[in-house]
């Protein structure tokens, strides 16, 4: 496997990793919203990731004939990417407001299903994920440049 392998790979999940970001921050800033386009309470989302094999680039070099174990590594190899962002099966939240304009006739405003403190963790573990790739792909490039100054 050679270097840019590596960093494909690391940037799968880079791209993975932001996705779940950006659903987990929808998902709190409509952590409130009693109505949506379709009338009802917001309905957090949830991503889904699935592997792949990994298929290398032939431009980047990841079509090398001279190691003889190269299929067998590349059949090993997974790549991440999201399949699907799905709603979330959780009932909505029912609380007793009157008052409040999406009541129903008897006071129970139905409230988002986001729970506040699993998206801040789920925020937390996809930041440190997106931080571990990103740590891979500057070690790969420091490979790299090391390889390149030995070659001098």
């Amino acid at each position: 496997m050679n270097l840019f392998n590596a960093i494909e790979i690391s940037g799968s999940g880079l791209s993975a990793e932001r996705v779940r970001i950006n659903v987990g921050s929808m998902n709190l800033a409509n952590a409130h919203v009693t109505r949506t386009l379709d009338g009802g309470p917001y309905r957090a989302k949830s991503v889904i990731f699935s592997s792949t094999a990994y298929r290398p680039d032939p431009a980047t070099g990841g079509d090398d004939q001279l190691d003889p174990f190269q299929d067998e590594l590349n059949q090993a190899l997974q790549t991440v990417k999201v399949s699907a962002i799905v709603d979330d099966p959780t009932p909505f939240q029912e609380v007793y407001d009157p008052k409040h304009p999406d009541a129903d006739e008897r006071g129970i405003v139905r409230l988002p299903n986001v729970n506040v403190m699993e998206q801040m963790v789920d925020i937390m573990t996809a930041s440190r994920a997106y931080e571990a790739n990103v740590t891979a792909i500057e070690t790969a490039k420091s490979m790299a440049l090391k390889t390149l100054d030995i070659a001098r």
